[in-house]
């Protein structure tokens, strides 16, 4: 959304960081460059990406030519997942490049600031969506010139109910002589599964895409001719407008998970198959106040009916319904028999919207509903507990202070229920919503306002429906290891997977690994460190130090995550750390900026967040 301030254009963007953790399965979206006047045709558009052990690379180069016999603009735009960091950009123009130049935000922010006072704007990054960023720019192209364009971002694949998922937007807007995407995907475990789905391939498109797959590798090509591209014999419109998906998933054998280790650097994956879930106990705390009238509520009613038949009979839950006042369904959570989820729907259904807003006094009840059970032994052994929130404002009554609110959640759970916290729409604050949940061991999501909004309420209780392991530890020798991301993990669901990733030291031959969780049970493995790193050699996929890179990309965001929920110095302290990381590997984060120059001026692409409403980025022209 861009607003007006001292004549300069700030283009706000969004950015879940839900999504960079549990929230979305692992995906692409390219939006490929569309330019607008027919005199600018793009004549080639490649989408390379390489996916080598979950770790994707996607480069994508658009070559355009101005036919007119004047200068014309072109514009390149690029949508990707706001979960990938930008590492590259340049522009060709004429056998000039013009590259992207990635520093250090603040020092990005004293040009930002003089190109403010001159009243210069123009914007190079937008929000377009709930799990979108676009990136664009535009330059001025002489008559018959050529601009090559080059766009390159690194994302690691989440694994989400069962599958990573690459998500590729296709919207060029005009036929494209040499279309092609090709995705080249190397996984050293095995492909245990591998499906392509589109919404706009005809049978006759289809005969322009193959997939070749063996045992560890896959190649999917999509090279339409303009032919097969065109909506309407004899007219220039296109078919290619929609989304191209491509989902797999990984074999898996070794009971202790996977480890691969390239240059130095190793990443061990853990997700267990046909484990048993554990139990549940969870307290829905639904917001019923006057905000949520209408269709939210309506969604909300319909997503609640669909979520209280999935839960498993052996699972214990309760409702809690706020506005100004809290209202406890039952006084102790029921077993989930039939008879009880039937019951829980018809009074669902008696649910109305209206009144204020009580966060504290209903997450407090909730807190206290489940201590009283859990004190009276009414709940399974081996349980898990946990309270979805979902509120669609701000605390307007009880107590309205945020800051109040968190401590007394965070004092009244003492870390023994996961806090799961779902802001409906834009009116919530997510920041505080966020903290909040991480500082219960949850995570917060936002719920677009859109005709799906049930079925995304639906897809986030799927994601953490079925617990199977709790209190998991990844034990590596100090010896062995160092820089070590997060390894200690409070659940697993499954579907999902565990990545631990870091530096071996130097002269070890051999890394034993162990797992530990809370069943006592431990899980062993050695990995023979140059038999592993021999998988990789002479492997085409395979781009630079990629594990190191996937250290650092993972690294990143589990101190963006504790920067969340962290406060002065301690926040200070882990931003300094993103930044000299994002600075050390080229990555665009939210502490860096890219400054793109262009022959008349230049532009800075800021890296967005969920939480921060405007991010500013401007053009100044050159000295």
């Amino acid at each position: 959304s861009g607003r007006m301030h001292n004549s300069v254009i700030r283009v706000s963007v969004l950015h879940a960081k839900g999504s960079r953790f549990s929230r979305e399965p692992a995906k692409f979206r390219e939006s490929f460059p569309l330019l607008l006047q027919n005199a600018i045709e793009i004549y080639s558009l490649h989408v390379d990406c390489k996916v080598t052990s979950r770790y994707a690379h996607t480069v994508i180069t658009s070559r355009v030519v101005n036919r007119a016999n004047e200068s014309k603009e072109a514009l390149f735009e690029v949508e990707l997942p706001k979960s990938a960091f930008i590492t590259n950009f340049s522009m060709t123009i004429d056998g000039e490049t013009y590259p992207g130049i990635i520093k250090e935000k603040k020092s990005a922010q004293d040009q930002y600031d003089a190109a403010v006072s001159r009243g210069q704007s123009a914007g190079l990054v937008k929000s377009t969506g709930r799990k979108l960023e676009q990136f664009r720019v535009s330059v001025s192209v002489a008559a018959a010139a050529k601009v090559n364009f080059e766009l390159t971002y690194e994302e690691l694949l989440k694994r989400k109910l069962g599958k990573y998922e690459l998500l590729i937007k296709v919207k060029p807007k005009q036929l494209v002589k040499h279309f092609q995407i090709d995705t080249h995907i190397f996984e050293p475990q095995g492909i245990s599964a591998l499906e392509t789905e589109s919404t706009f391939i005809t049978n006759e498109l289809n005969n322009a895409l193959t997939k070749v797959q063996n045992e560890t590798k896959a190649h999917i090509s999509f090279k339409p001719t303009i032919d097969q591209q065109r909506k309407t014999p004899g007219l220039d419109d296109t078919l290619l407008d929609g989304d191209f998906l491509i989902r797999y998933d990984v074999k898996r054998s070794e009971t202790a998970g996977d480890i691969q280790i390239v240059n130095g650097y190793f990443v061990h994956y853990f997700a267990p198959s046909q484990m048993p879930a554990f139990p549940k106990n969870v307290v829905f705390v639904i917001d019923t106040s006057g905000s949520m009238g209408g269709k939210k509520i309506r969604q909300t009613k319909e997503a609640m009916k669909k979520i209280l038949e999935d839960l498993n009979p052996e699972d214990y839950f309760s409702l809690v319904l706020f506005s100004g006042t809290v209202r406890l369904w039952t006084s102790s959570l029921l077993q989930a028999t039939e008879e009880n989820v039937e019951r829980a729907k018809r009074h669902v259904e008696t649910i109305s919207a209206g009144g204020t807003t009580d966060i504290n006094g209903a997450l407090q009840k909730a807190i206290h509903s489940l201590d009283k059970d859990t004190t009276a032994e009414l709940l399974p052994d081996q349980s898990i507990s946990m309270i979805i929130l979902l509120t669609d404002g701000q605390p307007t009554t009880g107590e309205t202070s945020i800051d109040r609110i968190q401590r007394n959640i965070r004092e009244a759970n003492e870390g023994k229920y996961f806090l799961y916290c779902l802001g409906f729409g834009f009116d919530v604050s997510y920041t505080f919503l966020e903290k909040m949940a991480l500082e219960n061991g949850g995570v917060a999501r936002r719920i677009y306002e859109d005709s799906d909004a049930a079925l995304q309420l639906q897809g986030f209780y799927q994601e953490v429906a079925m617990p199977i392991l709790k209190e998991i530890e990844m034990k590596y020798p100090d010896n062995a290891v160092l820089e070590v991301t997060q390894n200690n993990f409070k659940l697993l669901f499954d579907g999902s997977e565990i990545v631990v990733a870091g530096k071996l030291g130097n002269d070890v031959d051999d890394l034993p690994v162990e797992i530990k969780h809370a069943s006592e049970l431990t899980l062993k493995e050695e990995a023979n460190i140059r038999e592993k790193e021999q998988v990789f050699q002479h492997q085409k996929y395979i781009f630079g130090n990629f594990i190191e890179r996937l250290w650092a990309y993972l690294t990143i965001q589990q101190l963006l995550e504790k920067s969340a929920s962290a406060d002065g110095e301690q926040r200070e302290n882990l931003e300094a750390q993103v930044l000299n990381i994002s600075l050390k590997f080229g990555f665009v984060t939210p502490l860096t900026s890219m400054v793109v120059t262009k022959p008349d001026a230049q532009e800075v692409a800021n890296k967005p967040t969920e939480a921060g409403k405007s991010e500013q980025i401007a053009w100044w022209p050159d000295p």
